[in-house]
């Protein structure tokens, strides 16, 4: 079976930070520089469910439930940012109190 390119590519730059294999106190941080972040389509799905359940204007809270529902896992806050940016750039609105945690 053959590795995608990006999968390649990371294996490659694993083999070079590591040549003699990665240390075990090192997984953890590798396995978060290494997390899945949702795709544009994810992002547009998300947008989608947001206007379809009319919560709009969308804010965080809802925006995580549908990352979580779409992808099956917590949401990011790199993906809420994103999220917001694609809601703001196409003309919906979002709570002003989106950036509070």
């Amino acid at each position: 079976m053959a590795l995608s390119e990006v999968l390649s590519k990371v294996v490659e730059w694993l083999r070079e930070g590591y040549p003699h294999g990665v240390p075990e106190h090192d997984y953890i941080p590798l396995l978060a520089l290494l997390a899945r972040r949702l795709t544009k389509e994810e992002i547009r799905q998300v947008t989608d469910a947001l206007i379809e359940a009319g919560a709009l204007p969308a804010d965080r809270v809802d925006a995580g439930v549908a990352i979580s529902e779409i992808t099956d896992e917590l949401p990011r806050e790199s993906d809420l940012d994103r999220v917001r940016s694609h809601l703001v750039a196409n003309g919906w609105p979002v709570d002003d109190d989106w950036s509070e945690k």
